[in-house]
């Protein structure tokens, strides 16, 4: 096993070290772009790098520094967008050889928000074709790979943004999240995802897969990081920080309750609250949750449909072009009803209901983020005790209800099981962003001690 895995220096002592002239945006551009081209070709995290657009930024944002203007806590931080995510000038390929992929004429949004804020952005990131895989190694560009052991994956869909960060190459990345795709690759690399509420960050400019659950999320090697990411490209207004997260209560959900999960990951997630501070209450799945259809499958139902609307047309020009596994998962969308979407529609306002009651009568849930390690390259079905998992909807399955709810959710280290990466997942209601990041920063205080 070859690790190329490096402590990711974090958003604030990097703003410290330049305000202070210990170094300069320049010099964090030339230690990233360095270490992309140490590690790329190892760990495929990237399949652009803008090398000259990069210290030209750096350059602008040296000089405002230097004369007064300071744009906050990203002003010179180096920054990785997922190849989805709409760069001016640069090629969005979304992983695939599809016929779509252009020059993007404009920044997304999420583009011109870093930009305004002084990022350093270096470059655009692999991920698996369309976003439409959990596993991160299905893509034109190939596999992104796990830096805890190449050989396995880094999970998807925005698994280079997570290995980008958990090599050290970047500080913070961007990617999206519609089932997981920002949460599971930060769990199985070993650092901090967070999907904001929907619709918290602009989703202009970045392409869809299934538009009702699509979220910009980002990687960060700390929960500030993350905070200070989220607050720099979001309008909501956040709350204070309690001054004790131990006032925060908590509600644990048993990931058994949800899907198969190796004891030993629930139990490491588990004793990492108990480790914090918290004594959360034991809430037995999603109460008051009655339909025989299982969670997964609704939400299956409402991603398949609205994914296959999203590339019917390459489905009708190009579906030679598309990898295999992509294509069969596109095709069955077209096999879901309208009555059926609609039915797995009116579940999902029924399991929002649910939700909300649990999140008046707790600040943040928690539970593990996925119920496995990061499989092998390739690998479609691992064994959990006498238990075969199909992989994709195993690390899917924990991560997916809260896409369906809409509410921010948080994935944070929580230790090492087979010598690999997991986590726990908290989850609050919108507008109490500031109590998930308080629990969050407590777990991470307690993984390090």
């Amino acid at each position: 096993m070859t690790q190329t895995v490096e402590p990711p220096s974090t958003i604030t002592d990097l703003g410290r070290a330049l305000r202070r002239g210990e170094i300069t945006a320049v010099h964090l551009a030339a230690n990233a772009l360095r270490s992309i081209h140490d590690h790329n070709a190892t760990l495929n995290a990237f399949t652009l790098v803008d090398e000259a657009g990069a210290y030209e930024a750096a350059r602008r944002a040296d000089q405002e520094l230097a004369a007064g203007l300071d744009r906050g806590p990203l002003h010179g931080i180096p920054v990785a967008v997922k190849d989805l995510i709409d760069i001016a000038g640069s090629l969005t390929t979304c992983g695939s050889a599809t016929s779509f992929g252009s020059v993007a004429e404009r920044d997304a949004d999420v583009v011109t928000r870093l930009r305004d804020r002084g990022a350093v952005i270096v470059g655009k990131t692999t991920l698996h074709e369309f976003a439409y895989g959990a596993t991160g190694d299905r893509s034109l560009h190939g596999p992104s790979r796990n830096p805890h052991d190449p050989g396995r994956i880094s999970g998807g869909s925005s698994g280079g943004s997570a290995v980008a960060v958990a090599s050290g190459m970047v500080p913070l990345s961007l990617g999206t999240d519609t089932a997981g795709s920002v949460r599971v690759p930060a769990a199985l690399c070993g650092v901090v995802g967070f999907k904001p509420a929907y619709d918290a960050i602009s989703s202009v400019g970045v392409y869809a897969l299934a538009p009702t659950l699509d979220h910009v999320g980002l990687f960060t090697g700390s929960v500030e990081g993350a905070l200070l990411g989220y607050q720099a490209l979001t309008d909501r207004p956040m709350g204070p920080l309690p001054d004790d997260s131990r006032s925060i209560t908590v509600g644990w959900i048993r990931a058994g309750d949800i899907a198969t999960c190796d004891p030993r990951i629930e139990e490491l997630a588990r004793d990492l609250l108990t480790r914090a501070g918290f004594a959360p209450d034991l809430v037995h799945g999603f109460p008051g949750w009655d339909r025989d259809q299982p969670l997964f499958e609704v939400f299956s139902t409402l991603q398949s449909r609205e994914a296959y609307e999203v590339h019917r047309h390459h489905l009708e020009d190009d579906r030679e072009l598309i990898d295999a596994e992509v294509l069969a998962r596109l095709e069955k969308g077209g096999n879901v009803s309208i009555p059926s979407y609609e039915a797995a529609d009116e579940a999902r306002g029924e399991l929002r209901a649910i939700v909300a009651e649990l999140l008046r009568t707790y600040d943040v849930l928690a539970l593990p983020t996925v119920p496995i390690v990061a499989a092998a390259l390739g690998e479609r079905s691992v064994r959990v005790g006498r238990t075969d998992l199909e992989v994709r909807s195993a690390l899917l399955s924990l991560t997916s209800p809260w896409n369906m709810a809409g509410v921010p959710a948080i994935s944070v280290p929580a230790g090492r099981c087979d010598g690999l990466p997991v986590a726990v997942q908290l989850v609050a209601a919108a507008g109490n962003e500031h109590l998930l990041f308080s629990a969050a920063q407590a777990l991470e205080a307690a993984v390090q001690r």
